[in-house]
C-alpha cells in the first residue's frame, strides 16, 4: 500500500474515533483540524494515483465531514442571495 493510500485509511480511522468522542463544543475543532490535515493527504492521493481515486477519497471525506459541507453551502446561498 502506498504512502498516500495508509495515510487516507489513518485519516478516516482517525475521524471515526473523533466522531465517537464526546465533544462539549460539537466536534467543530476536530473538523478544522481533519480538514486542515485532509487537504494535504487528498492532493498526494492524486499526485500518486490519479483524479479517480482522488474524488473517491474526496466523496468519502465528505461523507465524514458533511455538515460543515452543508453549512458551507448555505453560507455560499446566503451571499449570492438565494437563501
Amino acid at each position: 500500500m502506498t504512502l498516500s493510500a495508509s495515510l487516507a485509511c489513518l485519516w478516516f480511522v482517525l475521524a471515526n474515533i473523533l466522531a465517537m468522542l464526546p465533544s462539549r463544543r460539537s466536534h467543530w475543532p476536530q473538523a478544522y483540524a481533519l480538514i486542515a490535515a485532509g487537504l494535504p493527504i487528498l492532493g498526494l492521493v492524486i499526485y500518486q494515483h490519479g483524479i479517480w481515486w482522488g474524488l473517491l477519497v474526496l466523496a468519502g471525506a465528505m461523507s465524514v465531514l458533511r455538515w460543515p459541507l452543508i453549512y458551507l453551502a448555505r453560507w455560499i446561498a446566503r451571499k449570492l442571495g438565494r437563501g
